[in-house]
């Protein structure tokens, strides 16, 4: 599966410019993802890799400004992750994760399992890590997302909204 995702990628530079991007103090996945127009799925496969763990001075393949943008739907495996749970999103501070804001509470899954949260009404999607517990209350909240997380599916003015979750990626 590794080897089939370098080669991917190794296709889609051959057709896609792209450059390299030096990690800084700070940096998280989803950052870097967003100011270079990719998903951080479609990040972690450029490079190869599953990890999501990344290193200051450590440098990845990013798309070059200007050339060819490789979306994550380019990356992707065929088939789109299978729904896993369906029900209502709502958000909370959140709680402080090493490599990225998008982080979200959820009742039984595993901390470091990544989701694809996506709002049922406007087709848009959030990948957030799992590291809290919650939601508590009603049982038609399956999920508690980071503010950064509702602000990026577009809920903040909502509150609660109507959401599929689909598991990415089990720690």
């Amino acid at each position: 599966m590794r080897l089939r995702a370098a080669l991917l990628a190794a296709l889609l530079l051959g057709t896609a410019q792209a450059g390299t991007y030096r990690v800084r103090a700070g940096d998280t996945l989803w950052e870097i993802a967003r100011t270079h127009g990719v998903s951080v799925g479609a990040l972690l496969q450029l490079n190869g890799r599953r990890d999501q763990t990344i290193r200051v001075g450590e440098v990845l393949q990013v798309p070059t400004p200007g050339g060819a943008t490789i979306r994550a739907a380019s990356l992707a495996p065929a088939a789109a992750p299978q729904v896993f749970q369906q029900g209502q999103a709502v958000y909370y501070g959140g709680r402080d994760h090493p490599q990225t804001s998008m982080t979200a509470a959820h009742l039984s899954l595993s901390f470091g399992t990544w989701v694809r949260v996506t709002h049922v009404r406007t087709g848009r999607s959030v990948d957030v890590v799992i590291n809290d517990r919650g939601p508590f209350g009603a049982q038609a909240r399956v999920i508690d997302l980071s503010t950064e997380a509702a602000r990026a599916l577009g809920i903040i003015s909502e509150g609660i909204a109507p959401v599929t979750l689909s598991i990415l990626s089990r720690p």
